[in-house]
Formats: structure tokens, C-alpha cells, sequence
């Protein structure tokens, strides 16, 4: 028997997205036209790539975002 699931409160806060989240949807378009033939998996290999090869400069602006995300879900986990 599978062990049932509860139901998530459709209601609840989002959680914080990551560094890697935030680079992920601002690069997702750019790596598929840049290879239109790519599968899904194919194209997270990409942007994981991509990821491993910025300087911390070049991440910098993503972790910011991240980091602003992590505190608005904190307080929107308090105000839940």
C-alpha cells in the first residue's frame, strides 16, 4: 500500500526560490533558442553548466534575488 499524502493548504506561502531557480528562468528561453532541439533534461544539463561556470560576480545578482525571496518568505510564513 502507498502511505497517503496530506493535502497542501492551497492557501500557504510560497517557499523561497534559490540562487539557481532565479538563473534558471531568466536563462531557460535564451538556452533553448540557443538549441532548439534540446530536451527538457538536455537543456537543465545546459543551465547547469552555464551555473558552474560563472564567477561569483556573476552569480552575485542571483543570490541577492534569492536572498530577498528567503526573507519574503519568512514573513510570509510568520503573517500565515
Amino acid at each position: 500500500k502507498k502511505a497517503s499524502r496530506s493535502k497542501k493548504d492551497a492557501g500557504a506561502p510560497k517557499r523561497a526560490l534559490s540562487a539557481y531557480m532565479f538563473f534558471s528562468q531568466d536563462w531557460r528561453e535564451r538556452i533553448k533558442q540557443e538549441n532548439p532541439q534540446a530536451s527538457f533534461g538536455e537543456v537543465g544539463r545546459l543551465l547547469g553548466a552555464k551555473w558552474s561556470s560563472l564567477s561569483d560576480s556573476e552569480k552575485k545578482p542571483y543570490q541577492d534575488m534569492a536572498e530577498r525571496d528567503k526573507q519574503r518568505a519568512e514573513t510570509d510564513k510568520a503573517a500565515y
